[in-house]
């Protein structure tokens, strides 16, 4: 049985991506582009200016599935929300008519998990 959605932790998040965050993208777009290609799509993100959007609708552009509380990550995700710290803002990257979320995976689920509508800040290219 889903477990149902809680609504009364505050998501923090911090002013821009953490610097890791951009490593950590490299390595999954490498896998999807050239290494070049990755890299470009990188230095990009690293100059993009901060938007935002609803969870929902990331998660809908993406057609990922959405992971539950069960997967580790996104449970240490949710443990950060619940104790107020603050998560760092995602990367995505448009590839034709879906997004490709190349970090922040996890933060998106676990914030999908309290509040679809939730505003997530994000880098997007």
């Amino acid at each position: 049985m889903a477990k149902p959605k809680e609504t009364k932790a505050t998501i923090k998040w911090l002013d821009a991506p953490q610097q890791h965050d951009y490593p950590a993208a490299l390595s999954y777009l490498s896998l999807l582009y050239s290494p070049k290609q990755a890299k470009a799509l990188v230095k990009e993100l690293k100059s993009a200016k901060m938007v935002s959007f609803k969870a929902k609708d990331i998660f809908r552009a993406s057609t990922l599935s959405l992971l539950g509380v069960s997967n580790s990550h996104v449970e240490k995700d949710r443990q950060q929300i619940l104790s107020g710290n603050a998560l760092s803002p995602i990367l995505l990257v448009r590839d034709g008519t879906k997004i490709v979320i190349a970090d922040g995976y996890h933060r998106m689920c676990a914030v999908y998990s309290f509040d679809e509508d939730a505003l997530i800040p994000c880098k997007i290219v």
